[in-house]
């Protein structure tokens, strides 16, 4: 039985729609990396929540530093013979709640860069 030759097959190839759910994992794996590095809408969104959760610890950090020693000139100022309290206040009373300031911020920072790898990571 011959075949006319406007009858021939045709091979169609493209993306499969079902099946190997583990190969189409291993390329959504990387997905949230390519878009940072492609620099896509997607991908500025992760760097801009990044950028936002630093910039709330700063100012988070900045405001306990503005309340903590804000109000220092107006504590010296109402008592203004006690040069030793004063001394004393700015050399021994400050760097203790400074260096835990200075280490909070510093581990919170740390901790949304890990978030943010975490999710382009997918762990």
């Amino acid at each position: 039985m011959p075949q006319d030759p406007a009858e021939r097959r045709v091979v169609v190839t493209g993306p499969p729609r079902r099946g190997n759910r583990r190969g189409r994992r291993a390329l959504d794996h990387h997905r949230p990396r390519t878009e940072i590095a492609e620099q896509t809408t997607l991908g500025h969104t992760y760097v801009r929540s990044l950028m936002r959760t630093q910039l709330r610890a700063a100012l988070t950090a900045f405001a306990v530093l503005a309340l903590l020693v804000g109000p220092l000139p107006l504590l010296f100022a109402a008592l203004p013979d006690a040069r030793r309290l004063q001394w004393a206040v700015l050399g021994f009373g400050l760097q203790v709640p400074l260096i835990l300031l200075a280490r909070w911020y510093v581990r919170r920072a740390e901790r949304n860069e890990r978030d943010l790898v975490r999710l382009v990571e997918d762990r």
